[in-house]
Formats: C-alpha cells, sequence, structure tokens
C-alpha cells in the first residue's frame, strides 16, 4: 500500500509538473520514482544469495524429551543483508515460529531450536518462508525455500516392574528340554562337529578357542507370543477437557500441557507394556485397526521395540470397525499357546462375546481397560470388568491421571495362575 501511495503521489506530481511547467514538481516526481526503484532493489538484493539448511540432531525423539535442530543461513553475496525474517512453517506443535537475523557480507549465522515434544507422530520441520524489505518500509518481499526434514515422536514409555502375565499353555509339555533340528533362540550346549551339521551351527568363538569345529545344539523354544492388541475404533475414545501438565519448561518460563484422551493412554500403555516384555526376552507382536490395518509379527529382537514405537507414533483412532469385528477378523492370529494383552476403552458388551470365543480355544488374556467415563465419556466400565471377572479373565483399570505403573500393579480380579 505504501508502493501504491508513493506511485500516485508521483503521478500527481508528474501531471502537476505538466500543467504548471514548475521545475519543482519534476524533482519530486523523479525523486519519488527512483525511491520506488531504491527501495525495490535493496529489498529484492536481501532475499538474494541467501541459503538455508537445516540440521536435524535426531530423527526420533519421545513424548517428554526436546528435539533439537539447528538453522544455518549462509549469505553468499559480500553485500551485507541488514535484515532478514525467517518464518518457518513446521507443523510440530509448540515449535519455534521464527527469527530475524542480521547477515554480514559473506558471513554464515547459526540458530539451535529446542522444541518439546508434547505429542507423538510424524511431523514435518520445515518449509522455510524467507522474508526482508527495504529501511523506508515501502516494500515486503517474501522468498519461500523448500528445506524441510521429518521428525517421529515416539509416545511415552513408563516402566512397569510389577505387570505380569498369566501363564500360557505351552507347546511341547515335558519334552521343552529336548534337542531340536530347528534353529531357535535357546542355544542347549556345544559339541564337536560331524558330518552332515549345516554350518550355520557353527560356533566360531567355541570353534577359535578350541581349534575344533564346535557347532550348536538347540532347545525347543519355551516362550509364548504375546500380541498387544488396541482398539483404536473413533467411536470408542473420549477426550478430557483438563489438559495434564508434562513438564515446566525453565527456560521460557511455563508449563507445557498436552491434551488428556483415552487415546494416548491406550497408545502410552501398549508402548510400555510391549517395552516391559521386550525387556523380559518375551516374542511380543502388535495388532490395532486405526486409520489403517497394523499388524506386526511376534518377535524378541531389540529392534521390535522400535517397529512397535514407530507404528505406534501414528496410528490414530480413526478406526471404523469395532473392537469385536476386529477380535473376530484376526482371530487366526493368535495360537493356542498365545497370551494376549488387550487395551481398550470400549464399554460396548459385544467385544467381551467375541474374546470369549478366544478363550474357549484356549488363548490367555489380560485386559487393560481404560475408563471412559472419567474422560468424560460414556460409563459402563464396572459391568465389562463384572463380565470378565465372571471368565476369570485378570483386568487392569485406568482413570485419567492415574500413574500407569500404579494402575498396572495388581489386576481387580487377580486370577489364573502368574509368573
Amino acid at each position: 500500500m505504501k508502493a501504491l501511495g508513493i506511485l500516485v503521489l508521483a503521478i500527481i506530481c508528474f501531471v502537476v509538473a505538466q500543467g504548471t511547467n514548475i521545475t519543482l514538481f519534476f524533482y519530486l516526481f523523479y525523486l519519488l520514482l527512483a525511491l520506488l526503484l531504491l527501495a525495490y532493489v535493496w529489498a529484492w538484493s536481501n532475499l538474494q544469495g541467501v541459503a538455508v539448511s537445516r540440521d536435524v540432531g535426531t530423527r526420533r525423539a519421545q513424548v517428554g524429551e526436546e528435539a533439537r535442530e539447528r538453522l544455518i543461513l549462509d549469505n553468499q553475496w559480500p553485500l551485507p543483508k541488514l535484515w532478514v525474517e525467517v518464518q518457518d512453517h513446521s507443523d510440530m506443535p509448540l515449535h519455534a515460529g521464527g527469527f530475524v537475523a542480521y547477515l554480514p557480507g559473506n558471513a554464515r549465522r547459526r540458530w539451535t531450536l529446542r522444541t518439546p515434544c508434547t505429542m507423538r507422530g510424524k511431523w514435518t520441520l520445515g518449509p522455510v518462508t524467507l522474508h526482508s524489505g527495504d529501511p523506508f518500509g515501502i516494500f515486503k518481499l517474501e522468498r519461500p525455500i523448500g528445506s524441510t526434514a521429518d521428525i517421529i515422536v515416539y509416545p511415552a514409555t513408563i516402566s512397569l516392574p510389577e505387570f505380569r502375565l498369566p501363564s500360557a499353555e505351552l507347546p511341547g509339555g515335558a519334552d521343552l528340554r529336548s534337542r531340536t533340528f530347528h534353529v531357535t533362540p535357546n542355544v542347549a550346549t556345544i559339541r564337536e562337529y560331524v558330518p552332515g551339521d549345516s554350518f550355520n551351527r557353527i560356533h566360531w568363538r567355541s570353534t577359535a578357542r578350541t581349534n575344533k569345529l564346535m557347532v550348536k545344539e538347540f532347545e525347543l523354544d519355551p516362550t509364548a507370543d504375546v500380541w498387544v492388541v488396541i482398539d483404536m475404533h473413533e467411536r470408542s475414545q473420549a477426550v478430557s477437557e483438563e489438559a495434564r501438565t508434562l513438564y515446566r519448561d525453565r527456560r521460557l518460563g511455563r508449563e507445557i500441557q498436552v491434551p488428556e484422551s483415552t487415546e494416548e493412554y491406550i497408545v502410552s500403555a501398549a508402548a510400555s507394556v510391549g517395552r516391559h516384555l521386550l525387556n523380559g526376552s518375551r516374542n511380543v507382536g502388535l495388532l490395532g485397526w486405526g486409520q489403517h490395518r497394523e499388524i506386526i509379527p511376534p518377535e524378541r529382537e531389540a529392534r521390535q521395540l522400535y517397529k512397535m514405537l514407530e507404528s505406534l507414533a501414528v496410528l490414530r483412532a480413526h478406526g471404523t470397525h469395532p473392537l469385536s469385528e476386529v477380535l473376530i477378523a484376526e482371530a487366526a492370529q493368535f495360537s493356542r499357546s498365545s497370551t494376549m494383552v488387550l487395551i481398550t476403552s470400549s464399554v460396548d458388551p459385544g467385544w467381551v462375546t467375541s474374546l470369549q470365543q478366544l478363550l474357549y480355544r484356549g488363548i490367555q488374556t489380560v485386559v487393560i481397560l481404560i475408563d471412559q467415563e472419567t474422560f468424560g465419556g460414556w460409563p459402563g466400565a464396572d459391568s465389562i470388568i463384572g463380565k470378565l471377572n465372571e471368565l476369570r479373565v485378570p483386568v487392569y483399570r485406568i482413570e485419567q491421571g492415574q500413574s500407569l505403573d500404579h494402575a498396572l500393579r495388581q489386576p481387580i480380579a487377580a486370577t489364573g495362575a502368574y509368573r
């Protein structure tokens, strides 16, 4: 608008100069045009020769931590840039919006940004838009720069030292310690190589130590698979109007708060239970129907935890199928030796009936029930707990604001054998 006003004023001066032939108005006309041209060139040159790069400290973070990144501005021209405003369009919550920088000629400036991780998910850092102008404030130009990077924020996990699972019916009975021709994670002993042994059974450290070819013998795997099944049906969730304080940011002098919802409690419980079981060398898998069908087969490798956390980071409660339908559709995934940890906030009794069919097949089950009534949702948790007690299914109940490790210390109905 300022540029338009100056242009209009210059035209008026030109018209008056033509009508009166007064030299002053000609000078004013040339001066205003020169001012417009100088201001535009100045603003344009401030945005040229500036390169922006982003150095992300880590592409993985967890709720409660800080994500650190560094924005680097390079002035590749010998002329200084009096002021350049950097506006970051990252979609990560609480991410810094931008800053204003002065860039000397052929100089580099670095800014470290710290963003508290308050919500799980896959976020995009960037792109960036540069803004600058002239000293007179006539022009303000911008230049988009597509410098982006992705960061995944894992859900928060809590230590569960007292959480236990019911015993599963393991295959093999009393013959678990018999030798097997299959390669399993359980090594029984080391012996000398005999013709016919597979080369992938050779134990090279023992071979080097004894100067003889030594091979491993294995036992049957005595550990049952554990499936963590989460209910991500959209209509089974509730969101509280109250926010929970995650921590206090001393640097900025403010409290970092996150919304309370059954969805986040379900995800956090699944991540914590998965980490606890994997630390105990259990075969753990994940199953849930959110915006898409998510299934991770059971494994006990160290990478399994990160596979589960990465899946839980992006899985949302946008499922259109209720838990009862999910249990029926995925029944083939569970064998008789499986143990299922079912995490839900649903008060629909239909899923209890579907669960009963799995119990008849010998599948051991533990239910972690998020009480959605405490989040402002529908009542009915007591009725669900009563039905599960009749089926002798251990039930853990979690209410809003309750510590996860405290809620998972002891089931409401401690039935069955524990180990």
